[in-house]
C-alpha cells in the first residue's frame, strides 16, 4: 500500500449535511407570499379615507351595525381602496376607542368611476366604487354652467355603468332654459333648484335604494345640497369669488352618507368640486353613448364611420344639418366633436 493510499483514509467524508447555511436575519423560518384565508373576515362598507386610515361601516343594516376605523394590510399596497369599497376586515372590529382593524381584502367592484387629470393622461384617479348613479350639480349663474363638463360626466358614469340625474341650483338667479335645451333628447333625468325652493323630497325619492354620487364645479352649491338631504351631514359650504367667477373648494374629500327619508335610505357620497374632468381612461368607442339621440342617428352612418368633422356621409351631420333633430342638436354635435378629436388626437 503507497502513501497516497494512506493519506485517502484519513480523508473525511462529506455530504449536504454538512454544508452550513447563514440563518434567515429576520427569523428562523423564511418568508412565504401565503397569506391565511380570513375566513373569519367581517364584510364592511367604506365610508372615508383620511391619511391612511379607513371609516368602514360593518354589520351594515343589522342592529350592531357600527363604524370601525382600519388600515391597509401589506399585500393590499399596491391595490387602491376608495370609498364606496366593499371590503374585509380582521382583528379588532368592536370600533371601540383607541381600537384598529385591518383590511385584508376589497369585494369585487359592480362600478368604478374614475377620472383622469387631462385628456391625454391615461393615468386614472379612481373617484368612488360600486355607485349606481351620479348626479350631475350645476349652477344656472354663479358660476355660470359649462355645457362641455357636463357632457364629460355624462360619458364618465356611463362608461362605468352609472346611470346619470341634473340637478340646476340657483335657478332663483338665472332661468336655465337655454342651457337645458343642450341636453333636448338625451335619456336625462333634471331636478330644478332655487335658494327658497329647493326639491328636497323629489331628489330624495331618487335616491332610495341607489348609491348616489354627487359631482360638479366648485361654488354650484353641491355641499347645500347634501346638507339639505341629510341634516347632520355637516358638509362646509362656500361661495363664488366675485373677480375671477370661480367657487371654493370646501369638501376636500369624498365620503359616503345615509340618505333617510320616507321612502326608504340610499347612500350619498359626496366628492370635492372640480373644475376639469379629464377622460384619458374611457374607452372612445363609449363617448357616442352619452349623447342618446345621436347615437339612434349613428346607426345609418357607413361602416367605419369616425363621427368627427372631416368624415364623409356622417348621418348624424347630415340629420342635424336638415333639422331633423331640432335646433339644439347642433351644440350636441359639437361637443361629440371636439371629445371624439381629443382622443383620435391622443397618443
Amino acid at each position: 500500500m503507497s502513501w497516497l493510499d494512506d493519506a485517502d483514509d484519513d480523508e473525511p467524508e462529506f455530504d449536504e449535511t454538512d454544508v452550513r447555511v447563514r440563518p434567515n436575519p429576520k427569523g428562523n423560518r423564511p418568508r412565504t407570499k401565503r397569506r391565511p384565508p380570513h375566513r373569519d373576515a367581517v364584510i364592511g362598507r367604506v365610508l372615508g379615507v383620511d391619511r391612511g386610515r379607513y371609516t368602514v361601516l360593518v354589520d351594515e343594516d343589522a342592529p350592531g351595525e357600527h363604524v370601525v376605523l382600519g388600515v391597509r394590510a401589506r399585500e393590499l399596497r399596491k391595490h387602491p381602496i376608495v370609498t364606496g369599497d366593499r371590503v374585509r376586515t380582521v382583528g379588532d372590529t368592536t370600533g371601540g376607542e383607541g381600537t384598529l382593524a385591518r383590511i385584508v381584502g376589497i369585494e369585487p367592484r359592480t362600478t368604478l368611476l374614475r377620472r383622469s387629470a387631462d385628456d391625454t393622461d391615461q393615468v386614472e384617479r379612481v373617484i368612488v366604487a360600486n355607485a349606481d348613479q351620479m348626479l350631475i350639480v350645476v349652477a344656472a349663474a354663479d358660476p355660470e354652467p359649462r355645457e362641455r363638463l357636463v357632457d364629460r360626466y355624462l360619458v364618465a358614469a356611463l362608461d362605468a355603468g352609472i346611470r346619470p340625474l341634473l340637478v340646476v341650483t340657483k335657478t332663483d338667479l338665472a332661468d336655465p332654459t337655454v342651457f337645458l335645451q343642450h341636453f333636448d333628447g338625451i335619456d336625462l333625468r333634471v331636478f330644478r333648484s332655487a335658494r327658497d325652493a329647493m326639491p328636497v323630497d323629489e331628489i330624495g325619492a331618487a335616491l332610495v335604494g341607489h348609491a348616489t354620487v354627487f359631482v360638479g364645479h366648485s361654488g354650484v352649491g353641491k355641499s347645500t345640497l347634501v346638507n339639505a338631504l341629510v341634516p347632520d351631514a355637516g358638509r362646509a359650504t362656500g361661495h363664488v369669488n366675485e373677480v375671477t367667477g370661480r367657487g371654493r373648494h370646501t369638501s376636500s374629500s369624498t365620503v359616503s352618507l345615509r340618505y333617510r327619508g320616507a321612502g326608504g335610505a340610499g347612500w350619498v357620497i359626496d366628492t370635492p368640486g372640480v373644475r376639469s374632468f379629464g377622460l384619458g381612461h374611457v374607452d372612445p368607442a363609449h363617448i357616442l353613448d352619452a349623447f342618446t339621440d345621436l347615437a339612434a342617428v349613428a346607426e345609418q352612418c357607413p361602416r367605419g364611420c369616425t363621427h368627427r368633422p372631416d368624415a364623409p356621409d356622417c348621418a348624424i351631420a347630415e340629420a342635424v344639418d336638415e333639422g331633423r333633430l331640432g335646433a339644439t342638436a347642433r351644440g350636441r354635435l359639437d361637443s361629440l366633436q371636439r371629445l371624439l378629436t381629443t382622443f383620435a388626437d391622443r397618443p
